[in-house]
């Protein structure tokens, strides 16, 4: 049962990383090369997608790495497995208090209703979206080092 619940943890958070991996860098630029109010379409739909579908999984991802590290609490790399919950903490934690926030806003955007800062506003989730994937690619490297 301990090996499902590992495989299946680092395929879920393996699969978050490869999704916030392509907003950053194949999404993210694809969009910045539209025309404005393409772009900024597309942004606000992106950001109501996935926004309700990312809390679940940041989340879900963090709850799998906790059962891990409590049921596998003597097995080896249980170490591993709480530094990388704690650093799912920590990317939810930057979720509430950075991104979503900007983002919350960004998805309720039109081009007859969106602030003249839009562009910096993206600029700032990007840059903070950047770090967050960082922690979240630690969080899985961690994952899979302790799986194996």
């Amino acid at each position: 049962m301990l090996n499902a619940l590992e495989v299946v943890t680092t395929v879920v958070v393996g699969l978050m990383v490869g999704v916030e991996f392509s907003v950053a860098f194949v999404m993210n630029p694809i969009l910045k090369a539209l025309p404005d109010d393409a772009s900024q379409l597309g942004h606000s739909h992106g950001g109501r997608m996935l926004g309700a579908l990312m809390p679940f999984w940041y989340i879900g991802s963090l709850i799998l790495a906790a059962i891990w590290a409590v049921a596998g609490w003597h097995h080896h790399g249980t170490g591993l497995v709480i530094t990388a919950a704690a650093l799912l903490i920590l990317s939810v934690v930057m979720s509430i208090l950075l991104l979503v926030p900007i983002n919350n806003r960004n998805k309720t955007w039109t081009p007859e209703n969106r602030p003249a800062d839009w562009k910096e506003q993206l600029s700032r989730w990007e840059r903070w979206h950047y770090v967050r994937v960082a922690v979240i690619i630690a969080a899985f490297t961690l994952l899979v080092t302790a799986l194996v």
